[in-house]
């Protein structure tokens, strides 16, 4: 049965930063904007604290997460186990946006391999640290990660990247403010 935790505690770090998949889930404010969920992996995630995680965002088609963060903070991170003992863990909290330049950003990003699709970071201060069985989750067997995003910023270059973001990641899909074009 579900439990909820004061903080993420070391046994519940090492847990949560083991899984190679979790998603991110975020909305506007407006009730006619549209929920975003998103799936994360690679080696971008940190719990930083019992009450603080982070990831370093890497460019994509959208910039939903960021809009809505940027609007409103609101956010609940879910990861699941898919691996033999069955386990769902949600953190919700409030979410902020740092950019290239700035402390928090430089903190997240030393703490994982560099990457040129990285766009920006994304903190939680987390308010509600929960799990429940997960048993109708699939068992399923990781067989490695995808190297498109790489390859793709790679194949850009840095001047190619941030054009990309200009034309994809300045307004969301509910023309909400995304990145600053010089991002």
């Amino acid at each position: 049965m579900g439990k909820i935790f004061d903080s993420i505690d070391d046994k519940l770090k090492a847990w949560i930063e083991k899984q190679p998949l979790w998603f991110v889930a975020t909305a506007p404010l407006g009730a006619d904007g549209h929920v975003n969920m998103s799936p994360r992996g690679h080696d971008s995630f940190s719990v930083l604290d019992g009450h603080r995680v982070g990831w370093v965002d890497y460019t994509g088609s959208g910039v939903e997460t960021i809009a809505h963060l940027r609007e409103n903070g609101r956010i609940c991170l879910m990861f699941a186990s898919f691996d033999s003992r069955p386990r769902i863990v949600r953190l919700h909290g409030r979410g902020s946006v740092s950019l290239p330049g700035e402390a928090l950003f430089e903190e997240v990003v030393a703490l994982h391999p560099v990457h040129p699709g990285t766009r920006a970071v994304i903190t939680v201060d987390v308010t509600r640290v929960s799990d429940s069985c997960g048993w109708g989750v699939p068992v399923m067997e990781v067989t490695g990660e995808r190297d498109l995003l790489l390859l793709q910023a790679e194949k850009k270059g840095p001047q190619g990247m941030s054009e990309y973001r200009a034309e994809k990641n300045m307004r969301s899909i509910d023309d909400l403010p995304g990145l600053p074009f010089e991002v």
